[in-house]
């Protein structure tokens, strides 16, 4: 009996402790997982949450939330956009995401970001809605400057979005066409104030309803 009593004791440990253990694994994984490097880059959305970014407290903000797997910038009284919070590289990387314009006729995707101790903004559909460039070159913008081009946008259709920084050059593609490619030697970079608290990395749009997916970046 005695015998009896210690092996019923013990299994009766193992099996709370397996339970234990089984919880414990179901807990993990509900936990939002680290960035990690892979050979498409880090990902910086993980498609749920706003973890590791921060709206922009730009003053002028429509709501943001997250829906369906993507950022949703929505229409304000000027800028809308999310700044990211974590580490990010000041030269030698490429950013990727998906962006498109939903409702309004202005920029979809202000992109600003680190040029080695500088900043600069990448804008696609500016300007009533047709400009693509950097802001600002020698303090002239995008409308204006020698990286303007005028593309046309159609709305709730989906735009690859690549941008490569280096310490000589900021080149960036919309879907395949090479849009920007700019060499930047003794050239003054910059950004227009409404931006300055985009920096170090942030999104936004301009009187427009965005949604922005995939973004991430990747060390050259």
């Amino acid at each position: 009996m005695k015998t009896f009593l210690i092996i019923a004791l013990v299994a009766l440990f193992a099996s709370c402790k397996n339970t234990g253990n089984k919880t414990g694994t179901e807990n993990e994984s509900q936990v939002s997982p680290i960035p990690q490097e892979t050979a498409d880059g880090t990902a910086l959305f993980n498609g749920q949450t706003l973890d590791g970014w921060e709206i922009t407290n730009f003053g002028t903000q429509g709501p943001v939330k997250v829906s369906e797997g993507t950022i949703i910038l929505n229409y304000g009284d000027g800028c809308t956009g999310i700044t990211y919070t974590g580490d990010f590289p000041k030269s030698n990387y490429q950013v990727t995401m998906e962006a498109k314009r939903v409702s309004g006729n202005d920029f979809f995707c202000g992109m600003t970001f680190p040029v080695d101790s500088t900043f600069c903004s990448f804008i696609v559909g500016g300007w009533g809605g047709p400009v693509v460039g950097l802001s600002t070159i020698d303090g002239v913008d995008a409308s204006e400057n020698e990286t303007k081009m005028l593309m046309s946008f159609e709305k709730n259709r989906w735009y690859n979005i690549r941008l490569e920084v280096t310490s000589e050059k900021i080149s960036a593609w919309i879907d395949d066409e090479n849009v920007v490619e700019f060499e930047i030697g003794d050239h003054r970079i910059g950004i227009r104030p409404e931006v300055s608290l985009s920096r170090p990395f942030g999104i936004a749009s301009w009187n427009t309803t965005a949604a922005l997916r995939n973004i991430r970046v990747k060390k050259l």
